[in-house]
């Protein structure tokens, strides 16, 4: 009971050196492949829902857009895989770390942004100044939208990271609360047990949801810029 809450986020090592990048490198070793013509039942659904996926985030893209498919495909199986594999006992959710949401977030935003300003560079600065701003107002509203494009990659790495990490501290305390009351009253423990039941099915489900956010709103942002 006296373990630190935020033990679990802390980097794990392997002889005094980080070990994060092997924990980054392994989740896509568990994506299945075929070498046969016909493939088993897990690839054929895992193709099928890379198929709805990727064919729901490109509807919106032009013929630009849809070379980001790959890159968008990869990203949200990543994500999804990483923050699954952070659900098992004694594992390390890499995207509870910001400065790891924000080495993804920051290059797709700017690639996103720069394709902007150089296919559509006047369509890129209206968005600075709204058509039938007030005089006065221009130089206010321009810095005010400059700070809401900067800010844009900050949010999508502090969404993902909050939610990742509120949940898994939700856990942690149930399940601490749950070992405290088995000792204490039998019934109270079975009810927290079914309400630590309840909250990893939540967990799972906001797992991939949040993958799919991040991914979709990246996708939103190279939509406004091609």
């Amino acid at each position: 009971m006296n373990e630190n809450l935020f033990a679990s986020f802390i980097a794990p090592t392997i002889l005094g050196l980080p070990a994060t990048a092997l924990i980054i490198l392994f989740p896509p070793l568990l994506i299945p492949t075929s070498k046969y013509l016909i493939n088993n039942r897990l690839i054929t659904t895992q193709q099928w829902l890379i198929k709805l996926t990727s064919k729901q985030m490109m509807a919106m893209h032009n013929t630009k857009g849809r070379t980001w498919s790959l890159m968008l495909v990869s990203l949200i199986i990543f994500i999804a895989t990483t923050n699954l594999l952070g659900l098992l006992p004694h594992s390390f959710t890499p995207t509870t770390q910001l400065s790891m949401n924000l080495a993804m977030a920051i290059p797709l935003w700017a690639g996103a942004v720069i394709m902007g300003f150089r296919s559509k560079i006047k369509n890129a600065l209206a968005h600075f100044l709204p058509q039938g701003t007030p005089t006065p107002l221009i130089p206010m509203l321009v810095i005010i939208e400059t700070i809401s494009l900067l800010i844009q990659p900050m949010a999508l790495a502090v969404r993902l990271t909050a939610n990742i990490t509120a949940g898994h501290l939700l856990m942690h305390l149930i399940g601490s609360a749950t070992l405290a009351m088995s000792t204490i009253n039998l019934p109270s423990t079975l009810i927290i047990f079914t309400i630590l039941i309840l909250l990893t099915i939540l967990e799972i489900a906001v797992a991939l949801i949040q993958a799919y956010v991040f991914t979709l709103l990246v996708s939103l942002y190279l939509h406004d810029n091609t």
